[in-house]
């Protein structure tokens, strides 16, 4: 049997979303609601659709990779409940199928596996366009500091099924990269990469955690699964949840701001969360290992070598400066380009 997610041509991607809208008319009669719109929204790590309803509010449908068990995602949704109980929070929430499931396993064409499909009521917020005010990056840094509370005092069940973000994976990861990086790394620039991916996995090796600094996080908090109502943030897509460092959490959002609001997010971070005196060494090899790990997930889709090769000349700069033991993360750090190493 074929994997449901094949998509390593365009041929190949376009057969996979013409057999993923059938699925996705398919799963949505089988919930309670009358629906006048199906639009496709984006094919990631789930394929998704926005439904919208004249009564009832909009929904996301998702349909998951083989990548992704049925009790992880279950998981998932438990986790996003509890999250709901935080006051002035809004996160998605499972909606339940006629059967009484948060998770309908669909058939689909001979000759490929089944998937799972699970749909959650719309998070209502606009992704906001332009530069972050600095009101807006304080708030998030609040936002991810409740998530982190909540996440610490959490109880998961015994069946509570989700990833561990660290060395494994990280690890993991670089096996992708280490076959694609030709496609936009020249082969000195791979050495450096080399020697922050040997640094990183000897820094976390070294890390102790407990409750205050490790549990459950969204593990993808980049602008993008953030919306806003007026300057409030609401976190999406926790697709990507698992265990890991709050810490590693943070810098999804702390890889797109300028010094100044990386700072102001952290300050945030603190009005909910104090953070240790020497957190700066960690959070920045955290970083290092988030910006690898992005470059992981997108080197196999040749439509994204343009702008990888672009990002190198930053991407660079800043793991020259962390295998060189030179703190980065509150300057400005002058791109470089690999003829200049």
């Amino acid at each position: 049997m074929k994997p449901f997610f094949h998509f390593d041509t365009e041929e190949a991607r376009q057969s996979l979303l013409a057999r993923a809208r059938n699925v996705a008319l398919w799963a949505i009669q089988q919930y309670e609601f009358d629906w006048n719109c199906l639009r496709f929204i984006q094919l990631s790590d789930t394929i998704t659709y926005k439904i919208e309803t004249n009564t009832m509010g909009n929904y996301l449908l998702r349909i998951h990779s083989e990548r992704v068990n049925k009790e992880e995602i279950i998981s998932e949704i438990m986790f996003l409940n509890e999250l709901r109980k935080i006051e002035d929070l809004i996160a998605p929430e499972g909606v339940i199928s006629r059967n009484g499931s948060y998770v309908l396993e669909c058939e689909t064409e001979d000759g490929y596996r089944n998937t799972c499909v699970s749909i959650m009521k719309w998070v209502e917020g606009e992704h906001w366009r332009g530069e972050f005010t600095d009101s807006h990056v304080f708030n998030i840094g609040v936002m991810m500091g409740k998530l982190h509370e909540v996440s610490s005092s959490l109880d998961a069940p015994y069946n509570f099924v989700r990833p561990h973000w660290g060395i494994p994976s990280f690890r993991q990861e670089v096996t992708k990269l280490e076959h694609y990086y030709p496609r936009f790394l020249s082969g000195g620039s791979w050495i450096l990469y080399q020697k922050a991916i040997e640094k990183i996995i000897h820094q976390l090796g070294s890390m102790q955690r407990d409750a205050r600094n490790y549990g459950l996080i969204h593990a993808d908090l980049h602008s993008g699964n953030i919306v806003f109502n007026n300057t409030l943030p609401y976190p999406i897509d926790f697709g990507r949840c698992g265990y890991g460092y709050f810490l590693y959490d943070m810098t999804a959002a702390l890889l797109e701001p300028y010094p100044k609001h990386r700072w102001l997010l952290i300050q945030g971070y603190e009005s909910v969360i104090k953070l240790d005196k020497d957190y700066i060494r960690d959070l920045e090899c955290f970083f290092i290992m988030f910006m690898i790990e992005n470059y992981c997930h997108h080197s196999s889709d040749v439509r994204e070598t343009p702008s990888l090769i672009e990002e190198q000349k930053y991407a660079l700069a800043y793991i020259t400066e962390y295998i060189n033991d030179r703190s980065f993360l509150f300057k400005v750090i002058e791109p470089i380009v690999p003829e200049e190493l």
